[in-house]
């Protein structure tokens, strides 16, 4: 990747589902150290653009293209995309019974070293390397025994998440509606692991309905989609003309 170019560039995008079109015309450009937030009714294709980046098969791209560090990944397998360094974080977290939460972050960041060509870790490595990375969302070592987000609280679900995403080194991060069914203390830990994570080399992008996640992760830009493409962009102040005007008056 040339320095300062863009880490994501969405072109002309267009993309189907079951022969229904749900992304129509949208043109992004993410470049490193920015966050963008991505707002809009329900239904408006903020999670489906989510989904479309990170591969999801349920979707067909008939128009446009996607590039990450340049490179078209259209044609790219979703885990060679999480292996490249894109990271999709989910509104609702699945569980994994059976599958403790080390062997599963340790596995998955392996296999991202092993792709950037570095030495993996041995279990013992990747504890020393891991507990550094539980300071990040305030989650005690005990959660690396249980089964991956089984019986956690949606606020430990969505903690999961970011530990996943500050292991895998991700340099694109697409959250969707991390602040659902968060309460502020949660909603806290949440935003101050995402904050420490950004840097000047990835990006992120938050996929949200409310102002309230933006009152403590600010954003280089925030963009309202409606069908399937982005109708306006402005800056923080665009979160507070939304949250006391609704979407209607964009129409």
């Amino acid at each position: 990747m040339v320095k300062n170019s863009p880490i994501l560039e969405i072109q002309g995008l267009k993309a189907s589902v079951n022969d229904t079109a749900v992304i129509k015309d949208l043109n992004l450009t993410v470049n490193p150290g920015e966050i963008h937030a991505i707002m809009g009714k329900n239904g408006s294709g903020k999670s489906t653009f989510s989904k479309i980046v990170a591969g999801h098969s349920a979707y067909r791209v008939t128009a446009g293209n996607i590039l990450f560090n340049g490179e078209s990944i259209l044609e790219v397998e979703p885990e060679e995309r999480s292996q490249k360094g894109i990271f999709l974080g989910f509104q609702y977290p699945i569980e994994i019974p059976g599958v403790s939460n080390a062997d599963f972050l340790r596995l998955s960041c392996n296999a991202r070293r092993k792709y950037q060509g570095l030495d993996e870790l041995d279990p013992l490595e990747f504890f020393e390397f891991i507990t550094q990375k539980l300071d990040v969302i305030e989650m005690d070592p005990s959660f690396l025994n249980r089964s991956v987000n089984e019986g956690f609280s949606g606020g430990e679900k969505k903690r999961n998440e970011i530990l996943q995403m500050a292991v895998l080194d991700t340099k694109l991060a697409i959250l969707d509606e991390t602040d659902s069914g968060l309460d502020i203390d949660a909603l806290k830990i949440v935003s101050k692991g995402i904050n420490s994570l950004a840097n000047d080399s990835n990006a992120v992008i938050l996929i949200t309905h409310y102002q309230r996640l933006l009152d403590y992760i600010e954003p280089t830009f925030i963009h309202v989609m409606q069908d399937g493409k982005i109708i306006k962009t402005g800056d923080k102040s665009l979160a507070k003309e939304l949250e006391s005007k609704g979407y209607d008056w964009l129409k």
